[in-house]
Formats: C-alpha cells, sequence, structure tokens
C-alpha cells in the first residue's frame, strides 16, 4: 500500500510553469547580487585584500585565487543569465554551484546562512527540470515540455519549509523568548526611526517581536502550503521581510526569501505571472521553427536521481542537530552553531589578545592583529574559537619562519554574549599552536558562567 503511494506520487506529474518561474527569478536576484557585491568593492577588500583567508574545515585546499577572482566572479554572473533565459541550463547551473560555493569557501569570515541557501538550493536545482518550459533550450531542441515530475517542484517546497521550521525552532530558547536577546539590544539602537524609534524602546514590544518572530517561523510553512491561507502567509512573508531590511542590514537574504516562497503558489498564478513576462520571451516566440509539446520523459537514472536527492534532505534535517554531539552552551562555544538555520540569535563583542613565547629563546611578544587581519576578521575572529585556533597557527607559523625556534601561543580573550557581562571565552593558559582543528569537543574552551535554555 505504502510503496503503491509513493510510485504513484513519483509517477505524478506538474506543470512546468512554476519551475520556469523560480528559474527565472532566481536567476534575476543572483545577477543583481554578485553586481552587487563587484560594485562595493568587496572582491578586493574581502577576497583578494587580507594576508589571511579563514578556512572551513575539510576545506583548507580552496584558495583565494588573487586578481583573478574578478575572472571567478565573472564566470559566475554569466552563469546567472544563462540560467534565467533557460540557456544550456543543466551546465549553467552547475556551473554556477561550483563558482558561488567556491567563492563562499574562500574565508569562512563571510559565511551568511542566505549564502549557505543558495548553494544547497543551486545544488539542488541541478537535478530538477527548470528548462522544461520558457527557455532558450526549448528553441534549439524544437519543443517544451507539458509536464514535470511534481517531487521536483515538491524539493523545492520541502528546502524552503526546512529553512523556516529550523529558524522558529532556533528560537525556541530562553534567551530569545523569555528575555528578547539579542533583538532587545538591536531594536534599542533604532530610536532615530520616525515613530517607530520611540516604540522599540518599550520591552512590550521586544516581547510581542520576539514571540512573533518564533511563532512566524514555525508557522509560515503550513500558511503556504494550505490554499485557503497561501495568500495570507505570503503576504506575511513580504510584510515581515521587508520589516527586516528596514531595521537590519543583512543584505539580500529578505528579498531572496521572499521571491522563494513563490514557488508554493498553484499553477494558474505561475501562468498569469508568466503571461505577465511574456514580452522578454517574444523574439522566441517570432521563431520560424514551431516549438511542439511533449509530456516529460523521466531519465532512465531516475533512481538514482531520488537516492541524491534523498540523501541531500536527510542531511539538511540531520545537520542542525549535530550541536547535540557536543557539551557546554552552543551559542557561546559555536560548535555545531553553523549551517542549522540560527538566523540572528546571537550578538556576540569579543577582545582578543595574543601572545607569541619561543621556548627556547624565552623571547615573548604580543601580538598586533591589525598586522595580519583586516578590521571585518579581527572583529569576526575576536569572538570564534575557530577562528581563534586558526589564528594561533598562522602567528605560530609567521614567527617560526622569522626566528622562533619553538613557538607557543596564548590567547587573552574576553566576550560578551546577548549583552552579558564579558567573560574569558579561551583558557588563556593553553598553548593552541600544537592543538589541530578537527571535529572533536574543544575543550580550551571555558564554559559560559549562565544556562540558556533551549532546543
Amino acid at each position: 500500500m505504502i510503496n503503491n503511494s509513493i510510485k504513484l506520487y513519483l509517477e505524478s506529474k506538474s506543470d512546468p510553469s512554476s519551475l520556469a518561474i523560480f528559474r527565472i527569478g532566481f536567476g534575476i536576484i543572483m545577477f543583481y547580487s554578485l553586481i552587487r557585491f563587484w560594485a562595493k568593492g568587496w572582491i578586493e577588500s574581502i577576497y583578494i585584500k587580507p594576508l589571511l583567508h579563514f578556512k572551513y574545515y575539510g576545506f583548507e585546499w580552496v584558495e583565494s585565487l588573487g586578481q583573478f577572482n574578478y575572472i571567478l566572479f565573472l564566470i559566475c554572473i554569466i552563469s546567472t543569465v544563462f540560467v534565467t533565459f533557460g540557456y544550456k541550463y543543466k551546465q549553467s547551473i552547475i556551473i554556477f554551484f561550483l563558482t558561488f560555493t567556491y567563492i563562499e569557501l574562500i574565508d569562512k569570515t563571510t559565511y551568511l546562512n542566505h549564502y549557505y541557501f543558495i548553494s544547497i538550493l543551486s545544488f539542488l536545482m541541478i537535478m530538477i527540470p527548470a528548462n522544461a518550459a520558457l527557455s532558450i533550450d526549448n528553441k534549439k531542441r524544437g519543443f517544451s515540455y507539458n509536464s514535470v515530475p511534481k517531487w521536483s517542484i515538491d524539493s523545492l517546497k520541502l528546502l524552503i519549509v526546512i529553512v523556516y521550521l529550523y529558524a522558529g525552532i532556533a528560537k525556541i530558547n530562553s534567551d530569545w523568548l523569555c528575555h528578547s536577546l539579542p533583538l532587545s539590544i538591536w531594536l534599542t539602537s533604532k530610536y532615530h526611526l520616525f515613530f517607530l524609534g520611540d516604540l522599540f524602546q518599550k520591552d512590550f514590544i521586544h516581547q510581542l517581536m520576539s514571540w512573533g518572530g518564533m511563532i512566524y517561523d514555525i508557522s509560515i510553512p503550513f500558511l503556504l502550503i494550505n490554499r485557503k491561507t497561501r495568500l495570507f502567509g505570503f503576504s506575511l512573508v513580504v510584510l515581515f521581510h521587508i520589516m527586516t531590511a528596514i531595521l537590519f542590514p543583512i543584505g539580500m537574504f529578505p528579498y531572496i526569501m521572499i521571491f522563494s516562497v513563490i514557488i508554493f503558489f498553484d499553477t494558474k498564478t505561475h501562468k498569469s505571472i508568466i503571461n505577465r513576462i511574456s514580452w522578454m520571451l517574444e523574439k522566441i516566440k517570432r521563431s520560424k521553427n514551431t516549438i511542439q509539446k511533449r509530456e516529460y520523459v523521466v531519465w532512465k537514472n531516475q533512481k538514482i536521481l531520488l537516492c541524491i536527492i534523498s540523501l541531500f534532505f536527510m542531511f539538511q534535517i540531520a545537520l542542525p542537530f549535530r550541536h547535540c554531539l557536543y557539551k557546554g552552551e552552543l551559542f557561546w562555544t559555536e560548535e555545531g552553531y553553523r549551517f542549522s538555520w540560527r538566523v540572528m540569535l546571537v550578538e556576540k563583542v569579543g577582545s582578543a589578545v595574543f601572545t607569541i613565547k619561543d621556548q627556547d629563546s624565552n623571547q615573548e611578544q604580543e601580538i598586533d592583529n591589525s598586522m595580519f587581519l583586516t578590521k571585518f576578521q579581527e572583529k569576526q575572529m575576536s569572538f570564534q574559537p575557530d577562528f581563534i585556533l586558526e589564528y594561533a597557527h598562522f602567528i605560530g607559523d609567521y614567527y617560526k619562519e622569522n626566528g622562533y625556534q619553538n613557538p607557543s601561543v596564548y590567547v587573552d580573550c574576553f566576550v560578551s554574549l546577548n549583552g552579558r557581562i564579558s567573560q574569558r571565552l579561551i583558557d588563556k593558559n593553553v598553548d593552541l599552536y600544537p592543538i589541530k582543528e578537527s571535529f572533536k569537543q574543544k575543550k580550551w574552551i571555558l564554559p559560559l558562567k549562565d544556562d540558556i535554555k533551549g532546543l
């Protein structure tokens, strides 16, 4: 019975217009995002200028390409144009995934949840026929498809559901719900805003927005899935993310999420959108070659494809819970924090003073971090333990090459978490230089002198 239901579902079809709209919108937003990144000079300041690039564990081999980073960005930008118009879609989305992900792996200092979302979303898009309709590929092959597998559309919906649900679950903690932290810290700083500035100084507004944010994240997937509440849910998405964009400088994330949830609307809505933008495809329509309609033919390797997608989602569901493998407060140690959709839950301020010692000559020196790090890198490094360890190795290697025979590296680091009084993050008596990065518990992180209840 269950097997038959699964088989029927895998054989079910949907109109391809939903994927076409999603592909076009994705391509346009990514094109704008990359051009914006280039125009602001961030390629130079983030990927070329720094002497040190902080690496993700296991991806230390990903290096900055220097001035060739501009070529890498150019290739990525061109791929977004090809994706938008559905030209050599499969190759184009693969190139986008590889180039965009490589860019993000160069330096984890720039880690943001929406960068990760774009990488895994583009990986998923490799496996779905987003060029089945409204694409130049159709013109070249002389036909388009009447339908696509329903699971190809539902897989996009599922990924968005995961993002929202995990973001909501992560907000079920005492800092967010009981103390409105760190939201109250950010809102009180918005006193300059007309009318809202005064409201944002009120404790009840902080509580209302904290609980509202949690309820919003958890309920949105269900509102969007239900046809009767879909329009209301979409209105909430637009309102919430526009407000977020106004209050917090988090780049393109609000607009990416507004666009993404359009996939939940029915075929009628997507066809209406297509009619409104049909002028973009006028040249294709005027082609002398008549484009025939065909039923989508499932690939012979669909079983392999579905296995890959299943493993992909199993990984996405399990990864956010890896913090359960570690002792200590997650917000403090950050062991298992990234890639878990914990959006805007932490406000940290740190100060890290490093000392290099030569055990053979007893030579000792305090490090001026500005010699090696940009201001942004130093800020991020000062409160993240894995950054601190990597920087300690960089310092040790540098001074070993410049006369120190047996270097040891120590750090005196104080961090304030969500407005708490600063306390020491790292054991200042531990030599960090011989310690290697791994997935093991970082026992040299001192425990937080507080208890944050949560999932």
